[in-house]
C-alpha cells in the first residue's frame, strides 16, 4: 500500500492514484470495486458517475422481492465493451465511491491551486 495515494474508500471498493503516476504528473486514477478495477481519467470517472445515475433512474424490477441482492441492474462503464450486472445496494455503494472520489480529487486540486498562489 506504500506505492499508492488513497483517494477514497467505502464498503465496496477503493480509489487511489499510483505514486509513480503522481511523480510523472499523470492524471489517471484506479477505481476498484468487487473484483473489478478501472484505470480512469477524471473525465472517465465523471462519465462513470453519470452512468450510475442513469442506472439508478432506471432502477430495479418493480415487484422484485430480492431488490437488495438481485443483480438485475445493468451498469454501463467507461469501457465501452463492458457492462456490469449489479444489485440496487451495490449501485448505491458504487455511486458513493465515485462521488466521494470526485469530491476528493476536486478538493485536492482546489487546495493545491490555492497553495501555488
Amino acid at each position: 500500500m506504500s506505492d499508492i495515494h488513497r483517494i477514497y474508500y467505502n464498503d465496496i471498493g477503493i480509489s487511489f492514484q499510483w505514486k509513480q503516476d503522481i511523480e510523472k504528473n499523470k492524471s489517471k486514477f484506479q477505481v476498484i470495486f468487487r473484483d473489478t478495477g478501472f484505470y480512469l481519467t477524471i473525465k472517465e470517472v465523471e462519465n462513470f458517475s453519470k452512468f450510475v445515475k442513469q442506472a439508478v433512474e432506471r432502477g430495479c424490477c418493480k415487484d422484485c422481492q430480492a431488490k437488495q441482492t438481485c443483480r438485475s441492474i445493468l451498469l454501463k462503464t467507461p469501457a465501452t465493451t463492458v457492462d456490469l450486472a449489479v444489485s440496487e445496494q451495490e449501485l448505491q455503494s458504487i455511486a458513493d465511491l465515485l462521488e466521494g472520489t470526485l469530491f476528493q480529487i476536486n478538493l485536492d486540486q482546489y487546495i493545491n491551486s490555492l497553495c501555488k498562489n
